[in-house]
């Protein structure tokens, strides 16, 4: 009896201590930033937080879950194009939990679960379009992939705000094919543009022909401008040019006179 009653003070120092404990730790104190999934005997019970909250030892059990916005990186994926093109893509993503319960009943592991949706959306969207369309439409690419995420993690309590894609790999062969296509599409926009300025130079000349021609002095105002500005140059030749009309007339003189020495002289009789 004597060791029995020794021990006694001890056990309910211990139990006391054993209670205290327990009361202590039903205190849980969440950040802004976080909720508490709350099962009582395996139950969903609530969701609790932030701040101060008492979660009942043994009965009950939480979950942390936290609410800010999560920036995963997609890997790297080999994407055939619909025009047949091998190409490498990775992505990164932006999403945050709206509804904690959704996020802890309905899916595992939700982190892990929207990384692999992530990589096979990106898979199928950018095999849909051509390799064009990944280079130019990137903005409109990063959309359709960001709504099909958001529409299929919102039965997890997940929304997805962003999407965007970062690098689209190519390998050399098609680096060079590309580079020329480039290339000879500058050449063809610099040939149109050159024909159009042939053209739009040649309006211009008739239009400048036909002014001149309505006074005959201004052509010798012209010649007279043109040796202005050779003579500006320092030239030691200046070429003067001659009216055409005065050409015509010496043309038509020279033809003249040789008809009429093919022409054979009578005989007199």
């Amino acid at each position: 009896m004597e060791p029995l009653l020794q021990s006694g003070p001890m056990f309910a120092f211990a139990v006391l201590f054993l209670i205290v404990a327990l009361f202590i730790s039903a205190f849980k104190i969440l950040r802004e930033y976080e909720r508490g999934v709350v099962f009582l005997l395996g139950r969903f019970y609530k969701v609790k937080g932030p701040g101060l909250i008492i979660v009942i030892p043994i009965i009950q059990q939480m979950v942390r879950v936290d609410l800010r916005t999560v920036v995963m990186d997609v890997p790297t994926q080999d994407v055939i194009s619909r025009d047949n093109v091998s190409v490498r893509v990775n992505a990164v993503i932006y999403f945050r939990v709206i509804d904690a319960q959704k996020a802890i009943i309905n899916v595992e592991d939700f982190l892990q679960a929207t990384s692999q949706l992530a990589q096979t959306t990106l898979r199928s969207v950018l095999g849909q379009h051509d390799l064009d369309e990944m280079l130019a439409n990137r903005e409109m690419l990063n959309t359709d992939i960001q709504n099909i995420l958001d529409s299929r993690t919102d039965g997890w309590g997940i929304k997805v705000s962003n999407v965007e894609i970062k690098h689209v790999d190519l390998n050399e062969t098609m680096v060079r094919a590309i580079a020329r296509q480039a290339e000879a599409e500058r050449t063809r926009r610099a040939k149109v543009i050159h024909a159009s300025g042939e053209m739009e130079a040649s309006t211009k000349l008739v239009e400048a022909a036909s002014k001149l021609a309505q006074e005959p002095n201004a052509i010798l105002l012209r010649y007279l401008q043109t040796l202005t500005e050779i003579a500006s140059e320092k030239n030691s030749t200046i070429l003067f040019p001659l009216p055409m009309d005065l050409l015509e007339g010496v043309m038509q003189k020279s033809k003249s006179d040789g008809d009429a020495s093919s022409q054979p002289k009578d005989s007199d009789d």
